[in-house]
Parts: C-alpha cells; sequence; structure tokens
C-alpha cells in the first residue's frame, strides 16, 4: 500500500474501514431464517466468482465474474445481511483462486469492503422501492429490481473507478466512463437471471431454476471472446508500440555514441525524469510522453557538425546558431511520428530557461513545459557529472551545488528541489542499470597481434553503440592531430603535439620520430616521449638495418616488430622495457624522410587497425614534418656564418640577451670578449681574398675548440670574433683570453706550399655587471680594449699598422662614459 499516492492510501483505508464496520454492525448472528440456502448460496458465489474474466482496459488486472447473479439472487431471497457475507466470500474467492499474481491484503481487503458497502446499498434500495426478501410478486417487483440493479452497478464500479484514478491520478469519470460503463448490461442481465431463479424456486419448480445458469454461462463466455480479441489486439498493439519505443530507443542511443556521451547518459535521463515526472504528480500519459522524450530530447544533433559537437573549447557565434537550431530540428523530426502522447513539446522546450534567456522560443516559468522543464533539469544534472570533450566531470558535490545555484535563474526550482530530494534512491536505481548495461556479449578471443576491429586491448565486449562512438573519436582524433600540426614550425614542437594528440587514437608506452640522412643513408632519432625515450633518442641506424631501417629500405609498415633490434643495430647494449612496436614511412611527394614509430610495453600489443591509423597520421605528418625541417634548416642558416660555421651577429644578440637576463637574476658575472684578426688587411691584399677566408675559418676553427660547450663564439663582422662565456670572473676570463691568443698563434698556415704566414688576435674583455649591464656597453668596453691590446702587441713586434692609436699605455686608461657611446656608435 505505499507505493500507493497518498490520496489513494487514504481513500482505500476509508473504504476498508467503513466496509469492515458496516460488516461488523449488519453481521446476521441471530436473523439467519434459512441456514442451508444461505450455505448453498454462499458456495455458489464462491464458485462462480472463479469464472471470471480479466478487464484490458482498467488498470492494475482488475476482473470481473458471473457471481453478481448469485448475489442478486441471495439478496431476493435472504436479505442484504445475508447478501453482504455471500459477497464478501465471493470477493475473496475472486481475488485469491485463478490469479496470475497474488493480490495484496488491501486489495482482497478493498473488493471485499466495496461489495459489503454496494450489497447494502442495493438492499437498502430494494426495500425502500417496495421490494420485501423471500417474496416475489411479478407485478411489484420490476421497480425495486431495476433500482437495486442500478445501485449495484453505480457503488461497485464508481467505488472501484475512484481507486484506480486516485492511483493513476486521473479523472474518476473518466476512468469510470472508458473502462466501466460498458459492463452495465451483464448486470442487469445477472438481476434478471436472478429474479427468474428465485421465481422458480419460490414457485417450487427447482429444477427450473438450474436453467437460469445457462444465461449466466452464456455472458460470461461471450465475455470471454470479446474480452480475449481485446486483450490480444491490445497485446499487438503494445508489441507494435514497444517495437517502434526499441526502434526509436536504439536511434537515439546511436545519436548519443555518435556525440561522445556514454550509452548510460541517456538511460540515467530517461531513469531520472520518468521519475520526477511521477513525483510531480503528472498524469501516465504525460509521464510515458517525458520517457519517450528523454530518449529523443537531442535527436536534432543530427544537424549540427561533429566538429562542433566534440569541440573542447568556446564556440565562435557562428558556431552556437548551429547548436541552437538542435531543439527545434529534433521537434520537427519527431512531430512526423504519430505518439499518442506529447514528445515534440517537450523536445523543442527542453533548452528553455526559467528566467526567459533560453533557446528557441524565449519561453519564461510556466509557459515552458513541465516535462521539458524536467528534462532541463536532469539532463543538465547528468551532463555535469559526466566527462565531456569541453568540460571535466564534476564531483557530486559541486553539481548538486551548481544545480541550486541555477534554480530559480535557468532551472524550475520546485523541479530542482524534488529531483534533489529523489536523487540518492535514483543514483541506486542508475548503478544497477550500468552494471546490467556493462554485461559483455560474449565474443571470440581473437589472436594478439592479428587485425581486428577495435582499438581497445579488450576485443572480447563488443558493443555497436561503442563502435559508433569509436569512429567518431577517431575521425576527431584525426581533425585534432590536423590542427595540432598546424600551430607549431618546429620538428620537436610539432610531434609534441601530435605525440599528445595519438594517446587517443593508437595507445602506446613510447612515441619516436627518425628522420632520414640522404648523404650518410642514417635515420637518426630526432624525438622521443614516454618510457625508455631516452634510450631510443641515442638511435641512429644504417638504412636496412634494424626496425626503423628495414621500413625506411621497403617504404612499408611494420607491425608487433621487437624494438631492441634497434637498440642492437645502433650498437646499444641498453635492455628496454618496450616489447612491441608500430613503425610507419613518413613520404612527402614519393620522398623518403623518416619514420614514426610507436612503442607498447606489452607484446603483440598492436594490430591491423592500430596500423591503419597510424599510417593516416604519417600521411597528415609526413608533410608537416618536411615542412618543419625546411624551416628549423632556414633559421638555422638565418643564424649561422655560411664561411665559418660560427652563429651570426644576430643570434648574438638573441643569446646576449639571454644569458644577461639570466646572469642579472642569479647574480652570476659573465665575459665578454672582442676579438680582431691581426693583419688581416695584409693577408686579403698580398694574398687574396681566398686566402683571408681560409685564415679565418683556421681562426673560427681554434676558437670554438678552445671554448666551453655551453660557450658560444660569434663571427661579429669582417675579421672580428666576439666569445660570451658564462659564470667567468674576471681571473677566469684573463686566462682564457691569453689561452686563446697561444692557440691562434700556434696555428700552422701556409698561403700557399712553402709560404707560411703567422696568425694572431687582439682581444678586449668587458666584465658583467662590473662594466656594464647591458650589452651595447660591454661591446663598447671590450672593443675599446681589444683596440688598446691591438697597439700594445704592434709595440711589442716593432711594427705599426694603419688602425688604432700610434701609442698606447701598457695600463688600459679608464673609460668615461662619452668613450663608452662613441665606440658603441660605431660597434651597435
Amino acid at each position: 500500500m505505499r507505493s500507493l499516492p497518498l490520496p489513494a492510501r487514504l481513500y482505500v483505508g476509508a473504504v476498508i474501514l467503513l466496509g469492515a464496520g458496516l460488516f461488523v454492525v449488519c453481521f446476521p448472528v441471530e436473523t439467519l431464517s434459512s441456514p442451508w440456502l444461505f450455505l448453498l448460496l454462499l458456495a455458489l458465489s464462491s464458485i462462480t466468482s472463479i469464472f471470471k474474466v480479466n478487464l484490458p482496459i482498467a488498470r492494475d488486472g482488475s476482473t470481473m465474474s458471473v457471481s453478481y447473479a448469485v448475489d442478486f439472487a441471495s439478496l431476493l431471497l435472504l436479505g442484504p445481511n445475508e447478501t453482504m457475507v455471500v459477497a464478501a466470500a465471493s470477493a475473496y474467492s475472486q481475488c485469491t483462486f485463478r490469479i496470475k499474481e497474488r493480490n495484496p491484503a488491501y486489495r482482497t481487503l478493498f473488493s471485499m469492503s466495496c461489495l459489503v458497502l454496494t450489497v447494502q446499498a442495493a438492499g437498502r434500495i430494494y426495500k425502500l422501492l417496495g421490494g420485501v426478501p423471500g417474496t416475489f410478486d411479478w407485478p411489484l417487483i420490476p421497480q425495486p429490481l431495476v433500482g437495486a440493479a442500478t445501485t449495484y452497478f453505480v457503488i461497485n464500479t464508481f467505488a472501484i473507478a475512484t481507486a484506480i484514478a486516485l492511483t493513476t491520478r486521473q479523472s474518476i469519470f473518466r476512468v469510470w466512463n472508458e473502462n466501466f460503463l460498458w459492463s452495465a448490461p451483464s448486470y442487469f442481465v445477472g438481476a434478471l437471471v436472478a429474479a427468474l431463479a428465485v421465481w422458480m424456486m419460490l414457485g417450487h419448480t427447482h429444477w427450473l431454476a438450474v436453467l437460469a445458469v445457462a444465461p449466466l454461462y452464456l455472458t460470461y463466455r461471450t465475455y470471454k471472446v470479446y474480452l480475449g480479441r481485446i486483450d490480444d489486439e491490445q497485446r499487438h498493439v503494445r508489441e507494435m508500440a514497444d517495437l517502434h519505443l526499441a526502434t526509436i530507443e536504439a536511434l537515439a542511443l546511436a545519436i548519443d555514441a555518435k556525440d561522445q556521451t556514454s550509452q548510460s547518459h541517456i538511460r540515467r535521463v530517461q531513469l531520472y525524469a520518468t521519475a520526477v515526472a511521477r513525483a510531480l504528480g503528472m498524469k501516465d500519459n504525460e509521464i510515458q510522453g517525458v520517457k519517450t522524450a528523454a530518449l529523443l530530447h537531442d535527436i536534432g544533433k543530427l544537424a549540427v557538425p561533429e566538429h562542433i559537437l566534440s569541440k573542447p573549447g568556446p564556440l565562435t557565434p557562428e558556431e552556437f546558431q548551429k547548436i541552437r537550431a538542435h531543439p527545434k530540428v529534433g521537434a520537427d523530426i519527431v512531430s512526423s511520428v504519430p505518439f499518442p502522447y506529447p514528445v515534440a513539446p517537450l523536445i523543442l522546450s527542453h533548452h528553455e530557461r526559467w528566467d526567459g534567456k533560453g533557446y528557441p522560443s524565449g519561453l519564461k516559468g510556466e509557459e515552458i513545459p513541465l516535462g521539458a522543464r524536467i528534462l532541463s533539469v536532469v539532463d543538465y544534472f547528468d551532463a555535469l557529472m559526466a566527462e565531456r570533450p569541453y568540460h571535466k566531470a564534476m564531483s557530486f558535490e559541486a553539481a548538486i551545488g551548481l544545480l541550486q545555484q541555477e534554480a530559480g535563474k535557468g532551472l524550475d526550482p520546485t523541479v530542482v528541489n524534488k529531483f534533489i530530494e529523489l536523487l540518492p534512491a535514483l543514483q541506486a536505481e542508475a548503478a544497477k542499470l550500468e552494471q546490467t548495461m556493462r554485461k559483455p556479449v560474449p565474443a571470440a578471443e581473437p589472436t594478439l597481434g592479428q587485425p581486428a576491429t577495435g582499438l581497445t586491448p579488450e576485443p572480447s565486449k563488443k558493443n555497436v553503440f561503442d563502435d559508433i562512438a569509436l569512429a567518431h573519436r577517431e575521425i576527431y582524433a584525426l581533425y585534432e592531430i590536423a590542427q595540432a600540426m598546424g600551430t607549431s614550425l618546429g620538428v620537436s614542437d610539432t610531434m609534441a603535439l601530435i605525440s599528445a594528440k595519438l594517446s587517443n587514437l593508437v595507445p602506446f608506452s613510447c612515441a619516436a620520430l627518425f628522420l632520414f640522412d640522404e648523404e650518410g643513408e642514417t635515420l637518426r632519432c630526432r624525438f622521443a616521449t614516454g618510457t625508455d625515450a631516452d634510450i631510443i633518442q641515442q638511435v641512429t641506424v644504417r638504412s636496412g638495418e634494424g626496425l626503423t631501417g628495414w621500413v625506411a629500405r621497403n617504404r612499408r609498415p611494420l607491425v608487433n616488430a621487437r624494438p631492441s633490434a634497434d637498440l642492437e643495430a645502433a650498437g646499444l647494449k641498453t635492455a628496454t622495457q618496450l616489447q612491441s612496436a608500430l613503425v610507419c614511412p613518413l613520404l612527402y611527394n614519393e620522398r623518403f624522410i623518416g619514420t614514426l614509430s610507436v612503442y607498447h610495453v606489452d607484446a603483440a600489443f598492436y594490430r591491423d587497425d592500430h596500423r591503419r591509423l597510424l599510417d593516416r597520421v604519417s600521411e597528415q605528418a609526413a608533410a608537416v614534418i618536411n615542412n618543419s625541417m625546411l624551416f628549423e634548416q632556414t633559421q638555422e642558416d638565418s643564424l649561422t656564418d655560411p664561411l665559418t660555421g660560427l652563429p651570426n651577429t644576430r643570434f648574438l644578440f638573441m643569446h646576449l640577451t639571454r644569458e644577461l637576463a639570466r646572469a642579472e637574476r642569479l647574480k652570476s658575472e659573465l665575459s665578454l670578449m672582442v676579438m680582431d684578426l691581426d693583419h688581416f688587411k695584409e693577408i686579403n691584399d698580398s694574398h687574396g681574398h681566398h686566402v683571408g677566408d681560409r685564415a679565418l675559418c683556421e681562426v673560427a676553427r681554434v676558437l670554438r675548440a678552445a671554448i666551453r660547450p655551453y660557450d658560444i663564439c660569434v663571427r661579429y663582422a669582417g675579421d672580428e670574433f666576439i666569445v660570451v662565456l658564462s659564470g667567468c670572473s674576471a681571473d677566469e676570463a684573463e686566462q682564457k683570453r691569453q689561452e686563446l691568443q697561444q692557440g691562434v698563434d700556434a696555428v700552422y698556415f701556409e698561403a700557399r706550399p712553402g709560404k707560411r704566414l703567422p696568425l694572431g688576435i687582439s682581444v678586449g674583455t668587458a666584465l658583467f655587471p662590473h662594466d656594464g649591464e647591458s650589452h651595447e656597453s660591454l661591446l663598447a668596453t671590450a672593443d675599446n680594449r681589444m683596440y688598446q691590446d691591438k697597439a700594445n702587441r704592434k709595440r711589442r713586434s716593432g711594427r705599426t699598422g694603419s688602425r688604432g692609436p700610434s701609442a698606447q699605455p701598457d695600463v688600459p686608461a679608464a673609460l668615461s662614459d662619452i668613450d663608452i657611446q662613441r665606440a658603441a656608435s660605431g660597434i651597435v
């Protein structure tokens, strides 16, 4: 009884109490005049109650039997008090025997109480209209007989119709009119048969009374056949409705799979919406409409491009207009289906807001259909709790908080409160539903490493909707990779973006890029990320050797090969955790430029679908990686002196700006040396510029070999070089200056065979932050000191030159700000 709505519970309880009270008060303890006749009628009523027909139109498995004719006969022979007991016994038999499901006690008591009240009311009317139990006078009997039969029919059917209407929240008159009015003739036929039987018994023709059974049986069989046909038709209608609903449900699940939402999302929304609709007192017809609309509310997304549905970032105004159109499209699609309950209006309005700021119609408050308001709340909550491309899943507490925050703004506060009240029980039901849906369909386990249709390592769990979602994710992942490729110019940056997106498509423990050197016929790892990436980055193999070399020579992918083969071909003795590899060639305009490789720690992990997808990615990546290589080469050329191979002036200022900022941040020192090749003009004039170029290259070689790997030597201009020493003190800089000069002095340089030319450099040093805090001031100071050093070297060698002053003191003079500015204006 707890499952009934409160009004129904109160009504049923009141009827049971009233019937029980009347039964106790009117029980025939002393007035039982004909005990044998009473027992006979009691037995007949109980037996005939078993011959019943189900009422397929009525709710809750209601039945009708022919025992009411015996009740009428008892009423005419014994009176209402005895008949009350007979009717109660027949009601008990009808509710207990030959039933498909056991009736709860309250239903049996309610049926017995209804007949107690009905018999007492019919008996009072019978007596009031002149009828006397136990006597029969044909001229006087019609009026009380019709009155009693009418009272019996009206009270009995209205009492039951009221209980059904309160339970299902429908109109009482509508339930009575649709489900019970048609049965009125049977009551009057039963009353007439009872009257004939009583007349025959009182006229001492008892055996003729038995013939009264024939009309009753004929009535029973007629109703049995008629209602059986109705039941068959209704069963057919239900089967067709279930078939249509299953078709619609499959379509809705396919749409949700396309939208990258889980299959359980639509089930949960349906469960939540149906429960809230029932709790808010909606009619059964309307609840079915909400249940169907929950399945189809996003069917309009068929008109929204997939890249918009899956876009992780904010939508543009044009994209949002596409999204706003989907409720109208969905309603238009559904409106052509003749549902017997409202569905299209709910789909049209499920994105309206309580404050009137929704779409497509801008409805406000109660103007929005209640079913649409319910869908808005439950769909909003489930979307917050789910992982989507455009947002992360929220915690339960955060989702509830946001739901309460939106109550009265975007959502109906009454619906929100009712939903939160029901949510604990609903989540338990949803968990059971999800467990049921997760049961996999048994399938043969494919051999590892062989072609398969899935992308996960567990192909035994097959689901057609997972396949749809997987196909959509494949398209979107390829789209994301294509987008990522255009956002970076460098090879490493491009590969970092590709590998981040590739993991959604082809699982890997490590990913690597090998680039092909046409001159050396070798492939060198240019990028690696993931497990043992530091080992893979050391790999350089010749074409035809190892996995990568085999792919380079054959221009075909290699699936589930042994990663250690590349390490062996490269001469590396290091062990690796990687057990399987998938290697695809990168071809640009039919030219091989390298390989794209993925590795996994599981043996024989990759399948043919993985190979197909990586092939697709490689096709896209080849052109982008080729462009990145060209860009890096161009960038390198723009920062490199073409003669000496040293960094050029542009690189100097980029590096110097970065190193000065670092030194200032770390409170460290930095030394800058400006160098000039002595007598370079004389070499060019006497021996030609080609000899001068050779001299510059030789000096560059010596300087580059003499500095630390993280220091730089730059060809500044003409015969000038600059060395930047990070973290170098004044003493260390002076020691390095002498070392560089001695190294150049020791060079054996021949202008031509047998003609040796001495080479030398003059060096000036400036120290950050003591000699300046900007590169301009440091360069000016170092340049001035370089000229002082050049003058000193000339004086010591006894020669004079055209550059620099003719005489300088041995100790460098202090520089004024004007000297620095003048020097800087000439150098920078």
